[in-house]
């Protein structure tokens, strides 16, 4: 199975620094270009100088673009803003985060991975990729020979193998601690007990691991390698770094893990395509029950009672068109075909097969949109940006351990994993061995 080891990982001086919190980032498809020039502006090394890049339309790919990163790079390392651990190890990720008032906490291990086709079955993708995120992440390695932000992945570890290590960890003096303006604290601590290391290693070759968020990073990965081994036979050997890409691994059973849904919008349709679509989707759907009013007025009230309705049965609420106010929607009884396949568990995947491909064909996603904040959804009905929002509730975690394990990805923006991982905690370089 998943081939999870140890790396020599960069990390910046906090000498050098001072609050790592001052130079992390999120992820780069969560960066706008007002983010980027906030961050860089927050701190001259922050970490966005290379993970943004120098631009942000990654459909537009330029020969070099990445030049001016890389060069930055290497005067980081050189001038000792980053530094190299000297022992390979693992690095145990304790984030502390608010949600709805409510403090959690989730820990993730950062490890590098070895890099596989999906067919064979060591790390499972639940989405589908777009090829210009890809050319751009790939141009960015080349550039850095590294990676900057490590991929969020899951894994199973129902009888709490691994929690003796992690407790070990924990009770040394954390390598990082830092937290933000937002109720964000991150900690951090390096697992370099050869004993610790085998423990883990030996885990995960009895297991796969589940892609969560960073699918474009990890094909980008696969395809850097795979240029790597046509340039050289020798670079296929067993421990070379560009044959590894860095993860944070979160257990399924962690009790910090969060995913909060996506939901859909329409836009641009003509009024009978509306219409049409509107039919289909009470052939499709019903009324469904509820313990109050639906207010379109009070979209978080409404996601409420999604969620509460969906522990039992496939259902969404609508907003809109125009005036017509908010819906709870329930899959009709005998709707459901059995040729509709596994994916049908997904009220989005029913949504868009069944009610909005069979009308608008090849033009579904030129109307669809996702958005993940109900609020959003709820007033681009009401200022007529939107011709109607559909309130998802989230995708179950176990349903999603089921589907994807056997195989099958799930409509494009199915989940939304809360909050997203920060970038520049570690850095792994592609170069000579882990």
């Amino acid at each position: 199975m998943a081939e999870v080891s140890p790396f020599r990982g960069w990390r910046y001086n906090p000498e050098m620094v001072g609050d790592i919190a001052s130079v992390l980032c999120p992820p780069y498809d969560m960066i706008s270009a007002q983010d980027q020039e906030a961050l860089k502006r927050q701190h001259r090394h922050n970490v966005v100088h290379l993970e943004a890049g120098e631009g942000l339309d990654w459909s537009a790919l330029v020969q070099g673009q990445y030049n001016r990163t890389a060069s930055l790079f290497e005067d980081w390392m050189r001038d000792n803003v980053l530094l190299q651990d000297q022992s390979p190890a693992y690095y145990l990720m304790r984030h502390k985060f608010s949600l709805d008032g409510v403090q959690r906490s989730r820990l993730g291990l950062i490890a590098c991975v070895g890099l596989a086709d999906y067919q064979e079955r060591q790390v499972l993708p639940h989405e589908f990729t777009e090829a210009p995120a890809i050319r751009d992440r790939v141009s960015l390695m080349e550039s850095l020979r590294a990676n900057v932000s490590p991929i969020m992945a899951l894994y199973r570890d129902s009888g709490g193998e691994l929690d003796p290590i992690f407790q070990k960890a924990m009770a040394n003096t954390p390598d990082v601690e830092s937290s933000d303006d937002f109720g964000s604290a991150t900690t951090l601590w390096g697992i370099a007990s050869p004993g610790d290391q085998d423990v883990i290693r030996s885990f995960f070759r009895d297991r796969p691991v589940y892609l969560a968020d960073g699918h474009h990073r990890y094909e980008a990965a696969r395809q850097y390698q795979l240029d790597r081994h046509a340039e050289d036979p020798a670079a296929s050997a067993a421990g070379l770094a560009h044959n590894y890409v860095m993860m944070t691994l979160i257990a399924f059973d962690d009790p910090g893990l969060v995913v909060l849904p996506y939901h859909r919008s329409l836009r641009g349709l003509a009024p009978p395509q509306l219409d049409r679509v509107l039919e289909r989707l009470n052939e499709v759907f019903q009324e469904g029950p509820r313990e109050g009013p639906m207010d379109a007025a009070s979209p978080a009230g409404i996601v409420t009672e999604v969620e509460r309705v969906g522990r039992e049965q496939r259902v969404m609420a609508t907003i809109g068109p125009a005036d017509a106010g908010a819906r709870l929607l329930t899959l009709r009884d005998g709707a459901a075909d059995a040729d509709w396949g596994p994916l049908a568990v997904s009220e989005a995947w029913v949504l868009e097969e069944k009610v909005l491909r069979p009308e608008l064909g090849d033009a579904t996603l030129e109307h669809l949109g996702f958005l993940h904040d109900h609020d959003e959804a709820a007033q681009g009905v009401a200022d007529g940006r939107l011709q109607m929002a559909f309130l998802m509730k989230p995708f179950p975690l176990g349903v999603f351990e089921d589907i994807v394990g056997d195989g099958h990805r799930l409509p494009r923006k199915s989940t939304f994993f809360y909050p997203k991982l920060p970038t520049g905690l570690v850095i792994n370089r592609l170069v000579g061995e882990l």
